[in-house]
């Protein structure tokens, strides 16, 4: 049996950042989010796989805006694999100070958003300065998606957002490229 080719593949998947996650490291949200800035469409270029987008075949893209109340309307859309859009309506809110990074979602109705479950976390844990790229995770390290505000991303600001993303101790190798047909 020749290993050589397992070797390269394990020394690129190093070099690439996308090893196994280290559940010992912390996720960490960054510092500041200016929510003005974060509004509008994003597109979403990866994910790791989850039950609420198992539907989502192609161009999936949520759209934030402010709603009449102070919080964020969040709406997220995809291609079903039979071709037609479905579409999720939630909210987020802050939680913290006026530019936290952390937030919480949800998209129950809001008959219910008093119960705290229906909330789930919403962290910033890497964005560009342009406002142009994002990840967003959790504590737990069950979500990760990477949103651009273009529906796709140069190869090389991929590969480095990994990277980082890897030293947070999020499994990189667990995401899921969405296909985007819409611009």
């Amino acid at each position: 049996m020749n290993i050589a080719p397992l070797f390269v593949v394990a020394a690129l998947a190093l070099a690439v950042g996308i090893v196994a996650a280290d559940p010992g490291r912390e996720v960490k949200s960054i510092p500041a989010l200016d929510v003005s800035r974060y509004l509008g469409r994003w597109y979403e270029i990866a994910k790791f796989p989850n039950r609420f987008q198992k539907r989502c075949a192609s161009d999936t893209s949520a759209q934030y805006s402010l709603a009449p109340n102070g919080n964020l309307r969040v709406l997220n859309q995809c291609r079903t694999p039979e071709g037609e859009m479905t579409q999720a309506i939630g909210e987020a809110r802050q939680i913290g100070s006026a530019d936290s990074p952390r937030l919480k979602v949800r998209f129950a109705p809001e008959w219910l958003s008093f119960l705290p479950f229906v909330w789930g976390d919403y962290w910033v844990v890497d964005l560009d300065d342009a406002y142009q790229l994002v990840a967003v995770s959790e504590p737990d390290r069950e979500y990760l998606w990477i949103l651009s505000r273009t529906p796709t991303v140069e190869p090389a600001r991929y590969a480095a957002l990994l990277e980082r993303l890897a030293a947070m101790g999020l499994d990189v190798a667990k995401l899921d490229k969405t296909p985007q047909q819409i611009n």
